[in-house]
């Protein structure tokens, strides 16, 4: 009998690579975005997505699309020059993937209410909310590898220590642990340090649960033979540690660190969003969202509510992979 195939390799692919065109979006933002993020026209506020056409008020059908402005139409056109803008902060350019000749505006996604599109700054935005979650992943995770892998590994007073530490955290819930300590912080700060200040308190306050889970991991990885026998032929705690016990404990790793960056992209969105995070004028799909607190814009503008599904979107892709991770880490020997 032939074995069926197994979804979750397909469902691990299928994540990453969506993932990986969304983090590209970003990367390449100023390249993909029609506009500058904080170029502003009052007399656009609140304009709904522009719309394409392909067929002309005589029934003509065209093979480029263009929009209307005052009656005439504008096609679109790529690789335009426009706003400068730099893509990681080496290379710089003016060449943008699509935009329409003045005086007619492109507005895939609407504008807000000063007036600027908000395709531009959702992927503008994108480069601050989407990084934020790996990157601060990335350091809860290493944190506890290291804690987990010490307290696992040595035991005693160390394995003591470490765990009441991350009862500790686990105890008190991180939503509102975050908010008290922003709230200890100036109120007014530079976005860099805003976005540096989140990293650090989400990686604070996330490493209790992966350190717990590394540290069962290593307390199982610490007795197999292979690894008594390494320790016999005279190999030292850190050589046995680094070469034969924390590589066990990888697929947890990437598991929780796939698990904990969507968490940490809603701790920047929801900071941003009630104006602790990142501020204006710098995008963030969180203050991008604060606009819908208001009655008006709530009832009237759908178009707002955009970052919100971007959100989800990219959660329900992490939680994809993190799924199909577990899976594969659950299928491995031993």
């Amino acid at each position: 009998m032939t074995s069926r195939p197994q979804p979750a390799g397909r469902n691990y692919h299928l994540a990453l690579f969506a993932l990986l065109v969304v983090y590209l979006a970003a990367v390449f933002a100023g390249f993909l975005a029609p506009y500058d993020p904080s170029t502003q026209s009052r007399d656009l506020a609140f304009v709904p997505p522009t719309g394409l056409h392909w067929m002309d008020t005589s029934g003509t059908i065209h093979l480029r699309p263009f929009v209307y402005e005052d009656g005439r139409s504008y096609p679109l056109r790529f690789f335009v020059r426009g706003a400068p803008y730099r893509v990681s902060r080496f290379i710089n350019g003016d060449r943008h993937l699509f935009g329409v000749d003045a005086p007619a505006v492109l507005l895939l996604l609407g504008s807000d209410g000063f007036g600027r599109d908000q395709l531009s700054r959702l992927l503008y935005g994108a480069q601050i909310s989407l990084f934020a979650g790996p990157l601060g992943a990335a350091l809860s995770v290493a944190l506890g590898l290291v804690l987990g892998g010490l307290a696992g590994f040595f035991g005693g007073w160390v394995d003591t220590i470490v765990m009441r530490a991350a009862e500790l955290f686990l105890a008190v819930p991180w939503f509102y642990l975050l908010f008290a300590v922003r709230m200890a912080l100036p109120l007014r700060i530079e976005p860099q340090e805003a976005f540096l200040m989140i990293l650090t308190i989400v990686a604070v306050v996330g490493w209790a649960r992966p350190a717990r889970l590394i540290r069962g991991m290593v307390l199982s990885g610490r007795t197999r033979d292979y690894v008594v026998a390494a320790r016999a032929l005279g190999a030292s705690d850190v050589h046995v540690l680094r070469r034969h016990v924390l590589p066990q404990a990888s697929g947890i790793a990437l598991t929780q660190a796939a698990l904990l960056a969507p968490q940490y992209i809603l701790a920047e969105a929801t900071l941003s969003f009630f104006g602790l995070g990142v501020g204006e004028p710098v995008p963030s799909w969180g203050n991008m969202l604060a606009v819908v607190q208001r009655y008006d814009v709530l009832s009237s503008y759908w178009w707002m509510f955009l970052p919100g599904g971007a959100l989800l979107a990219v959660f329900l892709l992490y939680y994809l992979l993190a799924d199909a991770l577990h899976e594969r880490v659950a299928a491995l020997p031993g």
